[in-house]
């Protein structure tokens, strides 16, 4: 279906966005398991909450707009989570410290995507009027730079000065 209208871009984005959470969850839940260090596996355990709760929104949304939330498949973030897996996941990273830094490295690329995608969809939904789901796309949006924050104090706090040693 081609699209022709900024309404009709803005549910592509929301599909998008959907498909890119479900792949994003299962490598964030991989890396979870793979972490070492106690604070980041806290903050991986609440990033899979996170990443849910995200879903459950914007699949609401996309229904609101009567569409398929499965309607799209994210190839770039098929592309970060091959990324996760090679650097991360998957990795022949012998010392803890630094896996836990390279798992760092790939869930805040997952992120920033993730930013990205609820920045441009709360600004379509602004532009065409869509208050409510402006709110609970800017929420969404607040949520995952909170959770990329984190990451930032969990790795120059913790495990970077430890991968460093």
């Amino acid at each position: 279906m081609a699209i022709t209208t900024l309404r009709e871009l803005y549910v592509d984005q929301l599909q998008d966005i959907y498909s890119a959470n479900r792949q994003s969850l299962e490598a964030t839940k991989k890396m979870r398991d793979k972490a070492s260090e106690s604070d980041l596996k806290s903050a991986l355990d609440d990033g899979v909450k996170g990443i849910e709760d995200g879903m459950n929104k914007v699949k609401n949304l996309i229904e609101g707009h009567d569409a398929d939330p499965t309607g799209e498949h994210c190839k770039g973030m098929e592309g970060l989570v091959r990324e996760a897996n090679a650097h991360a996941i998957n990795a022949d990273i012998e010392d803890e410290d630094v896996r836990d830094a390279s798992i760092i490295t790939q869930y805040q690329r997952m992120v920033h995507y993730g930013v990205a995608g609820y920045g441009t969809a709360a600004a379509f939904a602004n532009r065409l009027g869509l208050k409510d789901d402006a709110a609970t796309l800017g929420k969404c949006l607040d949520e995952t730079r909170e959770g990329d924050r984190r990451m930032n104090k969990i790795a120059e706090r913790e495990v970077n000065p430890a991968a460093a040693a």
